[in-house]
């Protein structure tokens, strides 16, 4: 995979350079524009076709090497199956398949973004060119060797080939935006952490100033004042002390309440006192998949500069076991006033989202709030890794969650929340104790969580099956995959810019 990857568009009469990229239907049939560049080959695409049982479905791909009569080292033909059926999920996928066909060490690459029909629509088009970024990803800064068949070029330039320079160009500059917000959430995902820890994690967002997004960073003293109880008791027994970070970005009309949203940041979660088994803990390193998201999405409004007021708000902490750790027995007393009985450790992030979720709520007046947390293992149990639990309070802004992951492919599921779940995290010595034990492991994580929300409408979102580790796709070929960005941004544009 390339290590860096610079997209220009250029008309249909610019002459192709380096490995040649083109589209067919499921007919085999190519754009007017494909057509002229691959007339010298004469029946070479058919025969290669016949020979290797190609038929233009959907993110197929036939390739030849050498093409006999064209100018390029390699051809790639890429199907899109029925062009009456590709929607912009389409495209974004179609271009991570056709980044992911260029070798390894190619410097050039043209595409012909040319359908049977006509050419796309710029809007299309610059979908594909975000497919391409995503999966041009990759995370190596601390690799130091490679194996000989995987060095990379270290830069590849590719140009799309496209019927309207300037509208492609137009439309790909809040996709770019978008692009580039999930692959900070990547980065931050996958840094190690004795690198990324709170007070690092924090550091770093105030490079979302030069977006013209404000930056305020709480310090230990600064959320004792505000009594974030439950928040710094899980931080209290690591050295790298606890932050909380709040995100402003005023593209709205002033006035007008924000949108509001909130990331789990356990930037290393051992499990505290309740330690976790030692097999698989490095990925815990990913327990702050959240918080990255919500920086991500942050740069992406700001980038792209949405038409909204928006707050992100993130808790950062380290969740270990030493001296000064957090007990199960322990009590605390929340920002809100309510008390939580700890009775596992290792059910942290709800405590870091309870006082963060107060804090917000309290000071912002939102629209509306989205938390997101990789909060639960019982999630992964219910869904798997193809959809994120969703938890809400309100039908409205389930059903426009769900409708942008089905257009961005960033899926969630409903699940449900009621008073009948309560009664598991009562406790006999708070007002509500934070683990209600296994069954219903992640209805009663999101229960605890409504106690903090008040009337304002509200959805958590359990993304401990999609944050880390999901599985690999078109788009992703990432451990840390910057999810929820897209399916949040879409959310915004639908809904809530004026």
């Amino acid at each position: 995979m390339p290590a860096s990857l610079t997209l220009d568009f250029l008309p249909f009469s610019a002459r192709p350079n380096g490995v040649l990229i083109v589209f067919c239907d499921d007919g085999l049939k190519f754009g007017g524009a494909a057509r002229v560049v691959l007339e010298p080959a004469g029946d070479l695409i058919k025969r290669a076709a016949e020979a290797e049982r190609f038929k233009g479905k959907h993110g197929s791909t036939l390739e030849i090497v050498a093409p006999a009569g064209l100018a390029v080292p390699r051809l790639i033909v890429i199907g899109v199956g029925r062009v009456k059926d590709l929607k912009a999920e389409s495209w974004v996928k179609l271009g991570g398949v056709a980044m992911g066909k260029i070798p390894p060490a190619a410097t050039e690459a043209t595409i012909i973004a040319d359908l049977p029909g006509g050419a796309p629509k710029p809007e299309r088009v610059a979908d594909m060119a975000m497919g391409m970024r995503l999966r041009a990803y990759v995370f190596d800064r601390y690799k130091t060797k490679r194996k000989d068949d995987q060095t990379p070029a270290q830069h590849v330039k590719v140009g799309i080939a496209v019927s309207g320079v300037a509208a492609v160009q137009k439309a790909f500059a809040s996709r770019d935006a978008i692009a580039s917000g999930v692959l900070l959430a990547r980065d931050l995902v996958n840094e190690p952490p004795n690198i990324l820890f709170p007070d690092e994690f924090a550091r770093r967002t105030n490079a979302l100033k030069k977006f013209g997004v404000a930056v305020e960073i709480l310090d230990v003293p600064a959320m004792k004042k505000l009594g974030m109880n439950a928040l710094l008791g899980v931080g209290q027994g690591s050295q790298h002390e606890s932050r909380m970070v709040v995100m402003r970005w005023n593209g709205g009309k002033k006035g007008l309440p924000p949108v509001a949203f909130i990331g789990k940041g356990v930037c290393f979660d051992t499990g505290g006192i309740s330690i976790k088994p030692a097999s698989g803990m490095e990925d815990m390193k990913g327990d702050m998949a959240g918080a990255a998201c919500v920086v991500g999405l942050m740069q992406a409004l700001a980038q792209r500069k949405a038409k909204v007021n928006a707050v992100g708000a993130i808790g950062l902490v380290e969740n270990m076991p030493d001296g000064k750790a957090q007990r199960p027995g322990d009590i605390v007393t929340t920002m809100s006033g309510q008390t939580i009985e700890i009775i596992n450790t290792d059910a942290e992030g709800r405590l870091v989202l309870a006082d963060v979720l107060h804090y917000v709520n309290k000071r912002f007046k939102p629209k509306f709030m989205v938390n997101l947390a990789t909060l639960t293992g019982a999630i992964i149990v219910a869904l798997g890794h193809e959809y994120a639990g969703m938890f809400s309070n309100d039908d409205t802004l389930s059903e426009r969650l769900t409708k942008a992951g089905q257009a961005t492919g960033e899926r969630v599921w409903r699940m449900p929340l009621g008073p009948e779940y309560d009664k598991k995290i009562d406790s006999k010595f708070a007002d509500m104790k934070n683990t209600g034990g296994r069954d219903g492991g992640a209805i009663t994580a999101a229960q605890l969580l409504a106690r903090f929300v008040d009337k304002t409408p509200w959805a958590h979102l359990d993304i401990a099956g999609t944050g880390f580790a999901s599985p690999q796709s078109d788009i992703n070929k990432s451990w840390g995959s910057g999810y929820g960005v897209r399916l949040l941004d879409r959310l915004v544009a639908d809904h809530y810019e004026k």
